[in-house]
C-alpha cells in the first residue's frame, strides 16, 4: 500500500512540473493600429496602450514619444516589456523578468498569456478609438 501511494505521489509531482514548462517568448511585431476614427494621433495611441495595460494590471510608463515600458508584478513574478507604436503600428517586446525563468530564448508559459492579454487589450483600445 505504501509503494502504490508513492507511486501517486511521484506522479502528481511529475505533472505539476510538467505545467511549469518554458516556452518560446512571444513578441507582438508591428500589429496595425486600427481605430473607427480616421486619423489617430500617437497620444491617441499611446492612450489606447496605457488603458489597456493598466486594466491587465499593468504599470505603463510612457519613456518618450513612440515608446512605453509596462511592468506586470504578479507575486514574484515580474515581466518588463517595451512598446513601441507609432500611428501605423506596434510592437509589443521582452525587456526583462524576474522570476520567469528566462533563458535568452524560452521563459514562463504564462508570460506568453499575459503578452497575448496584453496585445488584445490594446487591440480593443484602439478599435474604441
Amino acid at each position: 500500500m505504501k509503494f502504490r501511494s508513492s507511486l501517486v505521489v511521484v506522479g502528481i509531482a511529475i505533472a505539476l512540473l510538467g505545467g511549469c514548462r518554458n516556452a518560446p517568448i512571444y513578441n507582438v511585431s508591428e500589429a496595425p493600429v486600427v481605430a473607427n476614427k480616421k486619423a489617430v494621433t500617437m497620444d491617441d495611441v499611446e492612450k489606447a496602450i496605457v488603458r489597456a495595460g493598466a486594466a491587465l494590471g499593468w504599470q505603463m510608463k510612457p519613456i518618450e514619444p513612440g515608446l512605453i515600458e509596462g511592468q506586470l508584478h504578479l507575486r514574484t513574478h515580474v515581466a518588463i516589456v517595451n512598446i513601441k507604436y507609432d500611428t501605423k503600428n506596434y510592437n509589443i517586446t521582452y525587456k526583462d523578468s524576474t522570476n520567469l525563468d528566462y533563458d535568452g530564448t524560452n521563459i514562463h508559459k504564462n508570460y506568453n498569456g499575459w503578452i497575448q492579454n496584453l496585445d488584445n487589450g490594446i487591440r480593443a483600445q484602439l478599435t474604441n478609438l
